[in-house]
């Protein structure tokens, strides 16, 4: 039975809850750039703004540097770039993501078949614990340029993986926000995500190697001069120079920003799917909707500069 409510004035407005409806800003390129053809494969948008296929690259063949230059520009213009159907090696993996710079080891996440290699093998005894967005090792003083991921197995259902734009990001925030974002810095730190599971032997060793960053919560892109939201709600634990609750607020405002749908895109795996992307530009989200089913990928990971 529906109850009438009675002694409600209806209010003309509600308190601002910070994020409004309405059209967004989707810009994709650089503003001046101009959009140019590609030569040497097609590529396949998955939406307005970012993620697009690649095809008609096949990674089990050499790259002349005139395709690692184009690949590089569609990374760049769709921060994350999909091959499918790519049956290579680890090795070969590696040999493509070493054509941007010198590959990252991890030292928390398990080892594939090299220290460079990190292996996620997800079953009915291990799930997927990496469905909060981040970007990758914000904690490192120079966090990676960019990631290769490649899927072997797939479950039946899910496993997917979201990625957002985050210059599309800051794009959107409302003038306001940005003058009062301009200039700060913000502390990351692996402590409470990956500490938790070290001894307080090792987590000290672990503290004295990966001290915490501090970087600005607007970087700009070192490659595209685009500034880009830097701040994920994973590794980012405080704002410097705020008070702790101004902090926590203003924060948690940016990574409800962030995640706007607008500014995402899903890709659904299959197996021998690869994603690379760049880690400058985005952050991502694995989907751990698929426990107990088995879901085994690889991943390389390029050792980038320190953000400004």
């Amino acid at each position: 039975m529906t109850e009438t409510v009675t002694n409600y004035e209806r209010p003309l407005q509600i308190p601002d809850r910070g994020l409004k409806g309405g059209p967004r800003i989707i810009r994709r390129l650089p503003e001046g750039t101009e959009e140019k053809p590609y030569t040497l494969f097609h590529v396949k948008p998955l939406g307005p703004l970012i993620g697009a296929e690649i095809e008609g690259v096949d990674l089990r063949q050499p790259v002349s540097p005139e395709l690692r230059h184009e690949l590089n520009r569609a990374l760049l213009e769709w921060k994350v770039i999909f091959f499918r159907n790519q049956d290579i090696t680890s090795e070969q993996q590696r040999d493509f993501a070493r054509l941007w710079g010198e590959l990252e080891t991890h030292p928390f996440l398990p080892q594939g078949n090299s220290e460079d290699v990190v292996r996620f093998a997800k079953n009915d005894k291990t799930a997927g614990h990496e469905n909060n967005w981040h970007s990758d090792v914000s904690w490192r003083l120079t966090p990676a340029l960019g990631a290769i991921l490649r899927v072997k197995e797939v479950p039946p259902l899910g496993g997917d993986t979201l990625w957002a734009d985050m210059a599309a990001a800051y794009d959107n925030l409302p003038d306001d926000v940005k003058q009062r974002i301009d200039g700060l810095t913000a502390i990351h730190d692996f402590t409470h995500v990956f500490g938790v599971r070290l001894s307080p032997e090792e987590l000290e060793q672990r503290q004295a190697e990966f001290p915490a960053a501090e970087h600005p919560v607007v970087r700009t892109h070192p490659e595209t001069g685009r500034k880009t939201l830097y701040v994920n709600p994973n590794f980012t634990v405080r704002i410097v120079g705020l008070e702790p609750e101004e902090s926590e607020s203003l924060l948690g405002y940016l990574f409800r920003h962030s995640q706007l749908p607008e500014f995402q895109v899903r890709f659904h795996w299959e197996p021998n799917s690869i994603a690379f992307w760049d880690n400058r530009a985005t952050q991502h989200y694995a989907a751990s909707d698929y426990f107990p089913n088995r879901r085994v990928a690889e991943r390389v990971a390029i050792v980038g500069d320190r953000p400004w």
